[in-house]
């Protein structure tokens, strides 16, 4: 079993930053070998990528977060990240990190959460004007 814990999240008034951490543990050779994403879930809605992440570092964001949040992995300490800036209050949710060791072909499809096995607790963001 892989183990995904999520950090980082608070509160913060629209403008603001915040930075998730995802850190990977359990029966994990290595993150190198994985594709990674968040996802996020606000009350009464589905649940939606956020960014993902591909073996070779390509990366997809969706369209509400581009040009404002960042993903990025660090394979060395197995642990994922999401820097979120100019954050709305839009970007109010759960957020969530998922793995998977799948091969997925289509960049696109890794913002589904059909592609993930493995998720984790969530940690909150809160956004207020």
């Amino acid at each position: 079993q892989v183990q995904l814990v999520e950090s980082g999240g608070g509160s913060v008034q629209a403008g603001g930053s915040l930075r998730l951490s995802c850190a990977a543990s359990g029966y994990v050779y290595s993150t190198i070998y994985m594709v990674m994403g968040w996802f996020r879930q606000a009350p009464g809605k589905e649940r939606e990528g956020v960014a993902a992440i591909d073996r070779d570092g390509s990366t997809i964001y969706a369209d509400s977060v581009k040009g404002r949040f960042t993903i990025s992995l660090d394979n060395a300490k197995n642990t994922l990240y999401l820097q979120m800036n100019s954050l709305k209050p839009d970007d109010t949710a759960m957020y969530y990190c998922a793995a998977s060791y799948r091969t997925e072909r289509t960049l696109s499809k890794l913002l589904t959460p059909g592609v993930y096995n493995y998720w984790g607790q969530g940690t909150q963001v809160t956004v207020s004007s």
